[in-house]
């Protein structure tokens, strides 16, 4: 059954860094992910110099890539430090970050990167790294957001909250929900599915429709519990709770539940292959505004998911 399944199952986890504050976050996140799965750590500095070639000079070319190695070396020394058991490996790329990260990826990795880079001017933005990383994916990506450095207390990032929360619109989520139910089950945690509906969508703009509206959030209450249950079926050691909520911001109730999340797990865009050159208003909003990390799952033939 699916509920036996290892962390393993999840892939293997690659982070880039860039020498910003929010990728040294996103560096210890992607550890502790991958000692929970029981996987290796593969940390990526993108140089960025075959595509400048005709711009920098030798010596400008080999000064960046020797900060890269050191910041490299600095990175892989304290992530060693913090999780003696991590197998971690590094690779300075010659290319740009965003198809450095794809092809460390493969077929089955995921990627984590910080919510903005070295060029982030706003703590509430996603850096154009991690956007187009996130459109052209087509492996797992996860921004992370919402944690704070432990460096100087020695503990680990993340909200610790015990629960993986899943945003899941239909029966067509069941991946969405069975890889966010995979993410619980190696942290030892509840999951929580929640189902959001936007009331206006549904009824419509005629007042009269509004009389449906119990017929209509019973439905989509049972589309979520048909979800909920193949879950509870294939994950039985783990504690799963189903919720439908109605509203006028879909996106607006999934950041005020990330609050309450050590990771926030949902689909790309199901209009498209990958994630989409485009992403959805509650998919973007999420990216720059969720409290914990998000985590895209990729449409592909692996992972039937949707976004809000």
């Amino acid at each position: 059954m699916e509920g036996t399944v290892s962390g393993s199952g999840l892939g293997s986890v690659i982070v880039g860094v860039d020498g910003s504050q929010s990728a040294r976050q996103a560096a210890l996140w992607a550890a502790a992910e991958a000692v929970r799965r029981e996987r290796p750590l593969h940390v990526l500095y993108a140089a960025d110099t075959d595509g400048r070639a005709l711009y920098l000079s030798a010596p400008t070319v080999e000064r960046i890539h020797r900060a890269g190695r050191a910041l490299l070396d600095d990175t892989a020394a304290a992530l060693a430090q913090r999780h003696r058991d991590l197998s971690v490996t590094t690779e300075l790329s010659r290319a740009a970050p965003v198809p450095s990260l794809h092809r460390c990826a493969g077929r089955r990795g995921t990627i984590v990167v910080g919510n903005r880079g070295l060029g982030g001017f706003n703590s509430l933005m996603l850096g154009s790294v991690g956007l187009k990383t996130v459109m052209g994916a087509q492996t797992p990506v996860v921004v992370v957001r919402g944690v704070d450095d432990g460096a100087e207390t020695g503990a680990d990032t993340g909200a610790e909250t015990g629960a993986v929360l899943a945003a899941v619109r239909d029966e067509q989520d069941l991946a969405v929900a069975r890889h966010a139910a995979r993410e619980a089950a190696v942290r030892g945690a509840s999951l929580r599915m929640l189902h959001v509906w936007h009331v206006l969508q549904s009824v419509g703009s005629v007042v009269s429709m509004l009389d449906d509206v119990e017929e209509i959030a019973a439905e989509h209450a049972r589309r979520l519990n048909a979800v909920a249950d193949r879950i509870r079926e294939e994950f039985p050691a783990l504690s799963v709770r189903a919720e439908a909520e109605k509203s006028v911001s879909v996106a607006g109730v999934l950041v005020e539940a990330s609050r309450d999340a050590d990771l926030l797990v949902m689909g790309g865009r199901r209009s498209s292959a990958g994630m989409g050159p485009t992403l959805g208003r509650a998919t973007h909003s999420l990216l720059h505004h969720s409290h914990c990390p998000v985590e895209l799952l990729p449409r592909n033939a692996g992972t039937s998911a949707s976004a809000s």
